[in-house]
């Protein structure tokens, strides 16, 4: 552009007024043909006049926009298309390609063309087949307002010798923009579609009226017309995603904060390419790889992705403007912030002797690239709210895979070159003080990453030796926080009110049970959090001590030093405790301890690794307690589980058909069945329980469910966070009379139910019913 404006200031005022006067008038007359035939009869020599050219040619993009096409004469009436493919092979295809206007000296002098562009070619056969000896060339593609390519507009040979002037290439681009616009204008009276965004108008997202607007807001804000779409006129990323798909007849691929970064593809790829070129590959089976472009068609028309990544199976998608730069955030990260990309790209440019090195000098090196990754790594975790961190290594040049596990589910976080598998195990396990040369035997450890990074976390880390002399790590995080209040459990009013009742009772012992990772630590938490007052001694024994609170008295288990939960309990009752809660009961000590305190006037919390709050008791019978003890200290047991939450962003309610409807609640009434009421007339008791539902949960008489469908917001998952599903099974009479007969678990739980106890799985889908959650969660954590 520099030059051009040089050039161009070498012409005479006097010249350059009387030039665009007449480059102003071809303009007004070129709006006013119907087609681009009557430009080339009618007005063709006015424009090579204008410019000084010998030869005149305007290229209109095809339908699939994958080339450019012209109409050239064959006789006195009759015309042929003629057609080049949007690429390097052709001067007009290589200005469709790149979208910027050359003005060539010699088409036929290969440096000169070098210089421009190593991939560019002039077809000379055309000059062959023709007789006619093309020189200069000045190209210029017809861009419109939207940022479409509409055509190319190729001047042949300056008349007056030498290279087209600058006041020349100057009115070309300006000449370029009117043909644009006369050739979007003539494209949608033949097809509808004049934009990538008309199919907004034509899905009745937006009126004509207002993509008018938002496109001459777009010049005036000087903002790109998708941002405009987005905040003023509230039109979603996924709609004009779609327009953009219908327009360019590609996938839409949205943006997913989940996406894994595909490493081995992105390796020699600089973001500065990649903003320049706008594509960008975002996934590789292995077998294909997938890129995204805001505008893929010009991509697709030509093999320079291919030639580029290398790989011959590549398939192209489309995406919003905002999305790309999303989507290059992620795997570049921002300019001012280490990200994982950057310290991939850094590590993968390393050889296997590098790695080797790592190793050895890991505990020196502290700006060390894997070091970084590391830290990099968990702290990403952590800003996810991961609850884990699975590092997989695989024999041979496989990866290392790294996953997390967020609301419950893994998901994959990156890969990292296989050399490094040795290096990344080495590096965890200096950091939580284990023995780097052990490598045939499981180790545990903890880390206190405030040493290394700048989150104040605990993580708890599990090595295991895997098949082919591998070794996996196992990172749990452990975040300290404040306990969550009784209100936020997610605890239904019947149970809430229970349970209340229940741990404000002076002494006893209560149980929460459930399978690791179920929340019971964090419901202990905001038991002890609702009973701690001054007038209350609180002594708790954990392993580790996840959540902190102000007024109680913690202590860590730490069985190196011989400190387990059966030691601490008997160090607690010479304590002058209130109030008692072991992180864990899993041997006959432990529970008997537990059981004596109860019965001195203490109220004592623990946890057991059972699926429901019946087999609790059977479990704990059957490790020896005297059962007219137990019975006589046992005040409840609450059975819990983690079932992952719809997002309540993108939710979708639908009503349930009659089959829906009867099949949950079918499954609803299945453990009701053993209770009195249904065993004497069960079709009283399904007519009963549909009224009871529909009268709680129903809306106009109808069920009113709702599914997952997916947002940014959820990583298009459908589901953001979890919530707790509970059974509570209170310590009445006449469940005590039935531990101390040794009853069975069928007993207990037909007469838990007539008490008014719900299943976890009737919990559950009573959370189905007010639109939390879905069956298909409810199955998956609910099974006998």
């Amino acid at each position: 552009m520099e030059k051009t404006a040089a050039r161009a200031a070498t012409e005479s005022p006097s010249a350059r007024l009387a030039f665009m006067k007449r480059l102003q008038a071809i303009a007004t007359r070129i709006h006013a043909t119907r087609n681009n035939d009557e430009i080339m009869i009618e007005m063709a020599d006015e424009i090579r006049g204008l410019f000084n050219a010998d030869r005149l040619t305007i290229y209109a993009v095809s339908p699939d926009r994958r080339s450019i096409a012209t109409r050239v004469k064959t006789g006195l009436n009759s015309f042929r298309d003629f057609s080049l493919p949007i690429n390097p092979d052709s001067i007009a295809g290589f200005v469709a390609l790149n979208r910027q206007v050359l003005n060539i000296a010699d088409v036929h002098n290969p440096e000169e063309l070098v210089r421009i562009d190593p991939a560019l070619r002039f077809q000379s056969g055309i000059d062959a087949k023709t007789g006619y000896r093309s020189r200069e060339m000045l190209v210029a593609p017809a861009i419109d307002a939207y940022g479409d390519l509409q055509g190319v507009l190729q001047l042949i040979n300056h008349t007056a010798g030498g290279p087209f002037s600058g006041m020349a290439e100057e009115g070309a681009g300006i000449m370029a923009q009117t043909l644009a616009v006369a050739l979007a204008q003539r494209q949608q009276k033949s097809t509808g579609i004049r934009t990538r965004y008309d199919h907004l108008v034509s899905d009745a997202v937006i009126s004509a009226d207002e993509l008018e607007l938002a496109q001459r807001a777009s010049r005036r804000k000087d903002k790109h017309i998708e941002t405009i779409l987005i905040e003023d006129f509230q039109v979603s990323r996924e709609a004009i995603g779609n327009a953009l798909s219908r327009f360019y007849n590609f996938p839409y691929a949205p943006y997913q904060a989940s996406r894994v970064r595909p490493g081995e593809v992105l390796r020699n790829l600089k973001r500065e390419f990649i903003e320049t070129n706008q594509w960008l590959p975002i996934e590789d089976d292995g077998k294909q790889v997938t890129v995204v472009s805001p505008d893929p068609a010009r991509l697709s028309a030509n093999r320079s992705v291919q030639n580029i990544l290398k790989r011959e199976n590549v398939v192209f998608t489309t995406t919003t403007y905002d999305e790309f730069h999303q989507m290059v955030e992620l795997f570049y990260g921002k300019a001012a912030d280490e990200k994982i990309g950057d310290l991939l790209s850094s590590i993968e440019a390393a050889d296997e002797s590098d790695a080797e090195s790592v190793v050895e000098e890991l505990d020196f090196a502290a700006d060390n690239e894997l070091v970084r990754l590391v830290n990099k790594i968990i702290t990403d975790a952590h800003a996810q709210r991961a609850s884990d961190i699975h590092i997989e290594p695989y024999p041979g040049k496989q990866k290392i895979q790294v996953r997390f596990r967020k609301d419950g589910e893994l998901v994959k976080y990156t890969e990292i070159p296989a050399t490094y598998r040795s290096a990344i195990v080495a590096r965890i396990k200096i950091m939580c003080d284990l023995d780097i040369s052990e490598r045939r035997k499981p180790q545990d450890g903890k880390i206190l990453f405030r040493k290394y990074g700048p989150v104040d976390i605990e993580l708890r880390v599990a090595t295991l030796p895997s098949a082919n002399g591998m070794e996996d790590v196992v990172m749990r995080i452990l975040a300290s926080g404040e306990p969550l209040p009784l209100e936020k459990l997610g605890l239904s009013e019947w149970n809430r009110e229970r349970l209340i009742d229940i741990v404000g009772k002076p002494y006893g012992i209560f149980f929460v049970c459930g399978p690791t990772g179920s929340g019971k630590t964090t419901t202990l938490h905001s038991i002890l959090s609702h009973i701690n007052t001054p007038q209350r001694k609180i002594w708790t024994a954990e392993d580790p001590v996840e959540i902190t609170q102000r007024g109680l008295r913690q202590v860590q288990i730490n069985r190196k030093a011989g400190l387990d939960f059966a030691t601490v309990m008997r160090a607690f009752l010479r304590a002058d405790p209130d109030v008692i809660m072991v992180g864990e009961m899993r041997d006959h000590e432990t529970v008997a301890t537990g059981i004596e305190a109860s019965l001195t006037g203490h109220l004592v919390l623990s946890t057991l690794h059972t699926n429901s709050a019946p087999e609790s008791v059977i479990r704990l019978l059957d490790m020896g307690m005297d059962p007219f003890n137990f019975s006589d200290a046992l005040l409840g047991v609450l059975a819990q589980r983690l079932a992952r939450r719809l997002c309540s962003k993108c939710k979708e309610a639908y009503t349930p058909d009659d089959a829906e409807v009867d099949a949950l609640l079918q499954e609803y009434s299945t453990e009701l069945l053993a209770t009195r009421e249904w065993k004497d007339d069960p079709q009283y008791a399904m007519r009963e329980l549909r009224a009871m539902l529909l009268e709680r949960f129903g809306e106009k008489r109808q069920f009113r469910l709702f599914r997952a469908k997916g947002c940014d917001a959820c990583d298009q998952t459908g589901y953001s966070g979890r919530l707790g599903l509970h059974e509570l099974m209170t310590g009445t009479d006449a469940i005590k009379h039935l531990v101390q007969t040794r009853a069975a678990v069928s007993a207990m739980l037909a007469t838990a139910l007539e008490e008014g106890m719900r299943t976890l799985k009737m919990d559950g889908i009573e959370k189905v019913l007010q639109g939390l959650t879905d069956m298909k969660q409810i199955r998956q954590v609910c099974i006998k």
